[in-house]
């Protein structure tokens, strides 16, 4: 950075619109820009409806974090959506719909000459 310029942070913001669906922006923003700042510079939720953008979660690294907190350097802003249904519900849904549970793959431990 040269004298006279202003102080940078370099950010990403990413979204997951659906699933396979990620939207990952990099951004270099002046020093004290708030998460709010990196969202609307992002451009992420551009075309979404009002009633989804107030359904999302916003957090740095995966901890949420309120709109006015400061970003630093290398921080990686996400915005979530809220699950559709508790993970253990839907576990026992699929229980329930195929009868079966899905076993883990077996670990098989050798000694000496794995080729055995």
């Amino acid at each position: 950075m040269a004298a006279g310029e202003p102080a940078t942070v370099h950010v990403e913001v990413v979204y997951a619109a659906a699933p396979h669906d990620v939207r990952i922006v990099a951004l270099d923003l002046h020093e004290g820009a708030s998460l709010a700042d990196a969202v609307r510079a992002s451009g992420v939720l551009s075309g979404l409806s009002a009633a989804a953008v107030d359904a999302l979660q916003a957090g740095i690294w995966g901890r949420k974090a309120a709109l006015d907190t400061r970003l630093r350097d290398g921080d990686r802003v996400e915005l979530t959506r809220g699950l559709l249904v508790d993970p253990k519900e839907a576990r026992r849904q699929r229980y329930r719909r195929d009868g079966v549970r899905r076993a883990k793959p077996a670990v098989v431990r050798t000694r000496g000459n794995p080729t055995r």
